[in-house]
């Protein structure tokens, strides 16, 4: 059953916030992640608003939590971190979609 990744970000720092762009796509690539959307227009219509908005895809919540947990992955977290204001949710889908 497939799993998404689903974050919201407020970058405060584009410049710093620029290492965690550059390591990231080491462990999605790892991971078979697939973006469905990344930063694209939106319009938050309850709850907090954040700047952008990314979903991605994973093959199963295990192969989303072990990308979030890598050692690829934990390198970005820690480049951003102070740099942004993030939410990250991994919510599993529906069997049969």
């Amino acid at each position: 059953m497939t799993a998404y990744w689903i974050a919201h970000v407020t970058v405060l720092n584009p410049v710093k916030y620029k290492d965690y762009t550059d390591i990231a796509p080491l462990a999605f690539k790892k991971f078979g992640a697939v973006f469905l959307a990344r930063g694209g227009a939106s319009k938050v219509l309850e709850g907090e608003s954040f700047a952008r908005h990314v979903v991605i895809q994973f093959s199963d919540m295990q192969t989303a939590l072990d990308c979030y947990s890598s050692p690829e992955y934990q390198s970005a977290n820690q480049a951003r971190d102070g740099h942004c204001i993030a939410q990250v949710s991994i919510v599993e889908g529906l069997d049969g979609g």
